[in-house]
């Protein structure tokens, strides 16, 4: 009779195990999978993104000579209207030989996620040399085209709603431009980027936010100017973009539309995603009264001797 009963016992035990084992794994499965999903619908860019807590990526290449203006760039982002908690930075060291470039890059980083207050969300910095000639335009936007895909593989989150590529040497622009970008409500939107320069004179610096004209479809050479004085909301459609500010809803880079690194319909690089994302029949929008100002090319030649 002990001995059955003793047999019993070890059958209860064992029958116990197996189930804790059993509910264990299901639990495991279970968690595994409530903390990969995500749902769609709360990927959604909205006009009114700040009200819904939608969060913004910040994207930035960042060639040799860049460090000069990493002050200006994060301090601008710091000043923002956008909160911070609510803005990732990917950025991505394209020369790592530049020892000095890179503990300049750290010391920011480490300053302004150091802080108790006032955080980004987050700030992550790759490395990956990219062969640049500083002298062979095509194949210079080929490159930064493969530098810009990579950076996004990278960077990209299951929360980010909104993409903002900002270069680095974009020294001036409106604290409340992410509010007022994503105010226009389209998929693709940049503003008009002209040349800071200390006589206040009007100039352009992106041409690569353009609309094709009949001509134009013939020859792709001539690019039309913008009407600047219908105010800072008028938005008007483009058929290229460039990259220096340019707001992305994420579902456009995660549907495909990224930067070819070869010639698509005669444009590459930027220029070519605003051809991709038109293709793909996504709203690609200009405001050309609304300006963002760019560093000299003097300046960033000389920056880079």
């Amino acid at each position: 009779m002990s001995t059955f009963l003793r047999g019993s016992r070890r059958f209860v035990i064992i029958i116990s195990v197996l189930s804790a084992l059993i509910i264990f794994s299901l639990s495991t499965v279970s968690n595994h999978y409530s903390h990969t999903s995500c749902h769609a619908a709360s990927l959604n860019a909205t006009a009114n993104a700040r009200d819904h807590n939608e969060h913004i990526l910040i994207l930035t290449p960042l060639i040799k000579g860049s460090s000069v203006h990493l002050e200006r760039f994060f301090n601008q982002l710091d000043k923002s209207t956008y909160p911070n908690h609510l803005i990732s930075i990917g950025l991505l060291a394209t020369d790592s030989s530049d020892e000095n470039e890179n503990k300049i890059l750290e010391s920011y980083v480490r300053h302004y996620q150091g802080r108790w207050f006032k955080r980004f969300h987050e700030i992550n910095v790759y490395q990956r040399n990219f062969e640049f000639l500083n002298n062979d335009e095509p194949y210079d936007l080929t490159i930064m085209a493969r530098a810009r895909n990579f950076l996004l593989a990278a960077s990209l989150r299951d929360f980010h709603s909104w993409v903002a590529w900002i270069d680095v040497d974009v020294v001036k622009y409106p604290a409340a431009i992410f509010e007022d970008l994503m105010r226009a409500d389209v998929d693709v939107i940049v503003p008009n980027c002209l040349l800071y320069r200390e006589d206040n004179a009007f100039w352009g610096y992106d041409r690569n936010n353009w609309a094709e004209t009949d001509y134009s479809l013939e020859m792709q050479k001539w690019l039309v100017d913008m009407p600047t004085h219908m105010g800072v909301h008028h938005k008007v459609p483009l058929d290229g973009v460039g990259a220096t500010f340019t707001l992305v809803k994420s579902h456009v880079h995660r549907e495909g539309a990224n930067f070819p690194p070869f010639v698509y319909q005669h444009q590459v690089e930027a220029e070519a995603f605003g051809k991709v994302a038109n293709a793909m029949g996504f709203s690609v929008y200009g405001l050309p009264g609304y300006t963002v100002y760019h560093a000299e090319r003097k300046q960033l030649h000389d920056n880079n001797q």
